[in-house]
């Protein structure tokens, strides 16, 4: 049995994606992060960063979504090129763009825009700004094409999908009028029966909602050791 630690962010979301595409057996275990429950020695042991998501699938461990998201392509054949397939370069270098462009860019634009604790003019400029040129590149690359890789859909696809559910929070409530060709995408994928369920996965645990004190301690801690 494959257990996820798992809350309702971009990255594990990506995670429950594919474990429904798939139609892997697996349990999931929340963890609240504004409660600080990724903070735990338990947890910890899994993860030394403290992040989720994490995949427990018997005496393996994983932890980076994008790892994860590798992990299971490779252990069921599924959603990726065949090596030595001429898409698996393509696959490799959009599924890092993901990991190291959309996710971080993206992150801390909602950060600054939403949760700083002060007003952040330049910090938000920058991100905003970072943010929308990868989201353009994604939209660009999705113009003729039914998804990411072309005709096939893939783990790449799996991983966009996770922030892209996030656009509109990330760059605001007319983002998808600059980016039509994601918005055209993301309606078709989100109509697939495992994004659905993917989605439907809200309903099973309750997290806490609020942004108050304790939770901007737990999820920003460098906010609290700057103010001493």
């Amino acid at each position: 049995m494959i257990t996820l630690y798992y809350n309702l962010a971009p990255n594990p979301m990506k995670v429950v994606l594919f474990l429904e595409e798939a139609g892997l057996d697996y349990a999931t275990v929340p963890v609240d992060s504004r409660k600080g429950e990724q903070h735990a020695e338990a947890f910890m042991a899994l993860n030394p960063n403290g992040k989720l998501p994490v995949l427990v699938d018997g005496d393996a461990t994983v932890f980076d979504s994008n790892a994860i998201l590798l992990y299971l392509a490779e252990k069921t054949g599924r959603f990726l090129p065949p090596a030595g397939d001429r898409a698996r370069g393509e696959f490799f270098s959009w599924l890092m763009f993901v990991a190291s462009g959309i996710g971080p860019y993206s992150g801390q634009a909602v950060h600054f825009k939403h949760f700083a604790p002060k007003p952040q003019d330049y910090a938000v400029e920058r991100y905003d700004f970072e943010a929308l040129r990868h989201w353009s590149i994604i939209d660009a690359r999705l113009a003729g094409r039914t998804h990411m890789l072309g005709d096939d859909y893939t783990v790449v696809d799996m991983a966009v999908w996770g922030w892209a559910r996030m656009v509109p929070f990330v760059l605001g409530e007319t983002a998808w009028e600059k980016l039509p060709n994601i918005k055209r995408w993301f309606d078709a994928v989100n109509a697939r029966p495992a994004a659905q369920r993917a989605e439907a996965i809200k309903a099973k645990h309750s997290f806490k909602a609020e942004m108050d004190e304790e939770a901007r301690r737990h999820m920003f801690p460098a906010t609290v050791a700057a103010k001493g």
